[in-house]
C-alpha cells in the first residue's frame, strides 16, 4: 500500500462528465476506524444528487463544498489496517458498509476509491454467500428498507417530520410498492413477503417476471394502468420513487393505513391524509453495522437477494452515473474496483 490510490473525485458540481478518475491521497486510519481495501462500491441516488450539487434541495440544505471530494457511501472489501481500539474485526476480514451517512451527506463519504476509512460501528462482516459486487449493492438500499419496514434503529431527530417513524406490522397486510424494481424497491418487496404481506408491485412492464420471481403477488405496469386506479384498498403504500403527485396514492389506502415516502420532498397531501385517517411518514436512513449484520443473515440464508442492474469499472464511473440517470433500473448499479 502506498500513499496514493486511484479514486473518482469531483472538482465541481455538474453532470456525469465531472467525475474524474485520478490519483488521490490514501486516507489515514484514525482511532475507532478501519482502513478497507475496496473491491466494489454501490451507486445510490444521493451520489447523483451530490454530484449535481443537491440543486433540488431547499437552499438552506444545499452543500458548501470543499473540493476535491470523493462521492459514494456503499462499499465491500477487505480490512487492510485497524485503528486504535478496534477489536471486533481483524485484518483480512471481508466486510461491507454504508459509510458516514447522512453525516457526510454534503461532502461525500469516499466510497469511489481503492481505500476508505470506515468507523468500526458502521461495518458488518460480508455474508459469505455474496460476492463483493452483490455486497456493495446492499448497504444503503437494504438499510433503507430495513429502517422503514422493520426497525429505525436509532433515536436521531427525523429531518422530514416532527415525529418518529414507526414501522407497522406487515403480516396479513396488503402492501403496494411503487418503484418495486429499483434498488430499494426490490428489497422492500422481499422483506414485505418475508414478514407475511401480500405484495402489489408497481413498475414498468419489463420488470414483471423479475418481480414475480422475487415474490410479488400482483403486478401493475404503471405505463398501462395508473396504480391509484386499482379498485381494492391497501393497508400500506411504499413509494420508493418520489417526485410529483405522490398524493395520488392516498386514493388506494384504507382508513387507518399508511403511506411511506422514501423521498418525501414535495409531498403536499398532509391535510387530505389527516382527513382520510392515513398516516404519512418518512425517515432518514442512517449507517448501522449492527443492522447490516441483522439483515445480512437474510442475505446469507437466501431469504433476501441483491439483484444487479449493471456493473462498471471504477474508471468508468461517469458511464455508471449516466446509466443511473436513465431510469427503469432493475436492482443495483455497482462499480468494480
Amino acid at each position: 500500500m502506498t500513499d496514493k490510490m486511484k479514486a473518482v473525485r469531483l472538482h465541481a458540481f455538474g453532470g456525469p462528465d465531472v467525475l474524474c478518475y485520478e490519483d488521490a491521497p490514501t486516507p489515514m486510519v484514525n482511532a475507532g476506524e478501519v482502513l478497507v481495501k475496496v473491491h466494489a462500491a454501490g451507486i445510490n441516488p444521493p451520489d447523483l444528487y451530490l454530484r449535481d450539487g443537491y440543486r433540488t434541495l431547499p437552499p438552506e440544505w444545499q452543500p458548501i463544498p470543499t473540493f476535491p471530494l470523493i462521492p459514494g457511501t456503499d462499499i465491500s472489501g477487505v480490512i487492510a489496517t485497524l485503528g486504535e481500539g478496534v477489536t471486533a474485526f481483524k485484518p483480512g476480514d471481508e466486510v461491507f458498509a454504508m459509510v458516514n451517512f447522512p453525516d457526510d451527506l454534503m461532502k461525500g463519504s469516499g466510497a469511489y476509491a481503492e481505500y476508505i476509512c470506515v468507523p468500526a460501528a458502521q461495518l458488518a462482516h460480508k455474508p459469505q454467500k455474496l460476492g463483493y459486487v452483490e455486497a456493495a449493492g446492499a448497504p444503503m438500499s437494504l438499510l433503507t428498507a430495513w429502517q422503514f419496514l422493520i426497525n429505525t434503529g436509532h433515536d436521531a431527530p427525523n429531518p422530514f417530520q416532527s415525529f418518529k417513524h414507526s414501522p407497522v406490522a406487515l403480516e396479513g397486510k396488503t402492501v403496494m410498492i411503487n418503484g418495486a424494481a429499483g434498488g430499494v424497491g426490490h428489497l422492500v418487496v422481499q422483506i414485505a413477503k418475508w414478514k407475511g404481506a401480500r405484495v402489489i408491485a408497481v413498475a414498468s412492464g419489463r420488470h414483471k417476471a423479475f418481480l414475480q420471481d422475487l415474490g410479488a403477488d400482483e403486478f401493475i405496469d404503471y405505463r398501462l394502468t395508473a396504480a391509484e386506479s386499482v379498485s381494492q384498498k391497501v393497508d400500506l403504500v411504499i413509494d420508493a420513487v418520489g417526485g410529483a403527485n405522490m398524493e395520488r396514492f392516498l386514493k388506494v389506502i384504507k382508513p387507518g393505513g399508511a403511506l411511506y415516502l422514501v423521498n418525501p420532498l414535495g409531498f403536499a397531501g398532509h391535510t387530505i391524509a389527516t382527513e382520510l385517517g392515513i398516516t404519512v411518514t418518512s425517515t432518514q436512513v442512517r449507517s448501522s453495522g449492527r443492522q447490516l449484520c441483522e439483515a445480512g443473515h437474510l442475505l446469507e440464508n437466501g431469504t433476501l437477494r441483491i439483484m444487479l442492474d449493471s456493473t462498471f469499472p471504477l474508471a468508468h464511473a461517469s458511464l455508471a452515473h449516466e446509466r443511473a440517470s436513465q431510469g427503469s433500473i432493475q436492482g443495483k448499479i455497482v462499480l468494480v474496483i
